[in-house]
């Protein structure tokens, strides 16, 4: 037993070792990864430090007999808290990443990475109860123990086992990436070397719908502006973070100028930038600029985990996150072009989808436009082969921070939709990989423009109409989510 007691403090503190290390090596990613959990990100700076340090001291604390048992009582706290936290992701139908072990390894968590933990929690459970009063043979004294040839075969055993393990790692990544190759190359010769397939895209940013980072920051002329003040308009906000030394982000002064007087009606558009106000000053001058907020260094860039210029966010009138994080020109300007004619009206946005006033419908009892769309696999999908039952065609956008808070009602709608409940069809933006991580049952077509949704009288997203069985309208255009899910269910409550 005290053998088996030392294998199991030595397993233990080596894994918390390398995963506080990893962890603290990319503080950024263990941050974002705490903040996916739920964690308010002004708390995950800190907690991002403070979590390897605990991790670390737990990993040092079970080496020596003395202070074994109670690291052993640190670790099974760390490792139930580990599991609460994922068990009430996976119950919420969510996957973060869990960054468990930095870059050396980060995936979504699942059942199998509760299992890892729980296995763990275990083997520290066991050293707790059984080596309270003893818990196992010194490592020191096991050393001394040993003769020059026992340790020389001993040290020569734990380099080979290390040597494998790193080469281990080494193949597999190998074999991944040669995957990822193969998977190219397939979709190029089926594609008629026309299409290649997406690599995934880590959303960048703080998570949709999580609460805004506030702040107060002074204006060009000593003024204090707010983000509460910015979003009293009851209008998105799109922040762009700047600087006065970065050549793209000056470049693209006279479109953010343009945006903020020609886009105003829809979006209200604030430059955080950093640097003195006499830089920033002439360069507003120069372009017309409105709501220049000068940060110290890059605080305010920081709690939004913006890491590089320019980038720009959208912050909903109610404070919450509506986007990913925009980084470049090019991204940025989809994100206006997205928010100003793709997403919901002034009025949808003042009510946060609550029940506002639906876009003039696409004339209920009349034959349904016509819907060809390439799906998420490059095939066509037909609205017309839906006919024979009633079908919801749901208009989705997966950067539309409306669309993120319904997603958990909607994929436990679908779980759960009585028999008589019609079929989903989704007219979605955004790209293929994008909708694929919303995780919907649903056949999902992707319209870019959203011309499809302004032929059936849909002004933003969510929004969505009942198409009956022979491929009529039956319903008028449902805006919002409680709207949505109201027209989704619709018949489930007729019935009863």
């Amino acid at each position: 037993m005290p053998t088996i007691l030392l294998l199991a403090r030595l397993v233990l503190a080596a894994v918390f070792v390398v995963a506080g290390l990893a962890k603290l090596v990319d503080r950024d990613g263990s941050r974002r990864a705490l903040i996916e959990f739920g964690v308010p990100p002004l708390l995950a700076l800190p907690f991002g430090v403070l979590l390897p340090v605990a991790e670390l001291i737990v990993a040092v604390g079970l080496i020596p007999r003395a202070t074994a048992s109670w690291s052993a009582v640190g670790a099974l706290a760390l490792l139930a808290l580990f599991c609460v936290g994922i068990a009430a992701n996976l119950m919420r139908g969510r996957e973060p990443d869990c960054h468990c072990f930095g870059q050396l390894h980060s995936a979504p968590v699942g059942r199998q990475t509760l299992v890892r933990n729980g296995l763990l929690a275990i083997v520290a459970g066991f050293v707790v109860l059984e080596g309270w009063s003893d818990p196992g043979r010194s490592v020191v004294g096991v050393v001394d123990s040993l003769s020059v040839g026992q340790a020389l075969v001993a040290a020569a055993g734990v380099v080979m086992v290390a040597a494998i393990a790193i080469e281990g790692w080494l193949i597999l990544n190998l074999l991944q990436q040669q995957g990822r190759l193969l998977a190219r190359v397939e979709a190029l010769e089926q594609g008629g070397g026309t299409q290649a397939v997406a690599p995934k895209v880590q959303q960048a940013g703080l998570p949709i719908g999580s609460a805004a980072p506030e702040f107060q920051l002074r204006g060009l002329h000593g003024e204090t502006l707010t983000l509460a003040a910015l979003r009293a308009a009851a209008k998105p906000v799109m922040l762009v973070f700047s600087d006065p030394g970065c050549g793209p982000c000056n470049a693209l002064m006279p479109e953010i100028g343009d945006w903020q007087r020609d886009k105003s009606l829809a979006l209200t558009v604030a430059l955080v930038s950093r640097g003195g106000a006499e830089a920033n000053r002439a360069k507003s001058a120069e372009h017309g600029l409105m709501n220049v907020l000068l940060q110290d260094e890059r605080e305010v860039a920081e709690a939004y985990l913006s890491r590089g210029t320019p980038a720009a966010v959208i912050v909903w009138p109610d404070g919450t996150i509506g986007s990913s994080l925009a980084q470049g020109a090019g991204n940025i300007r989809d994100l206006v072009a997205t928010m100003t004619d793709q997403q919901p009206t002034a009025d949808v946005v003042a009510t946060n989808g609550h029940k506002p006033q639906s876009p003039t419908p696409a004339g209920v009892g009349l034959v349904a436009p016509e819907v060809r769309l390439p799906g998420l696999d490059g095939s066509t999908v037909d609205l017309a082969d839906f006919r024979g039952r009633e079908t919801l065609v749901l208009f989705w956008n997966p950067r539309c921070g409306f669309c993120q808070r319904m997603l958990d009602d909607l994929r436990e709608w679908e779980r759960s939709a009585p028999a008589n409940a019609p079929q989903l069809f989704v007219v979605s933006t955004g790209s293929a990989e994008q909708n694929k991580a919303q995780r919907l049952r649903a056949t999902i077509a992707l319209d870019e423009g959203f011309q499809t949704g302004r032929r059936f009288g849909a002004g933003g997203t969510p929004s969505a109409v009942l198409v009956d069985a022979q491929g009529r309208i039956a319903s008028e255009v449902a805006v919002g989510a409680p709207s949505v899910m109201a027209l989704a269910n619709r018949d489930a409550v007729e019935s009863h």
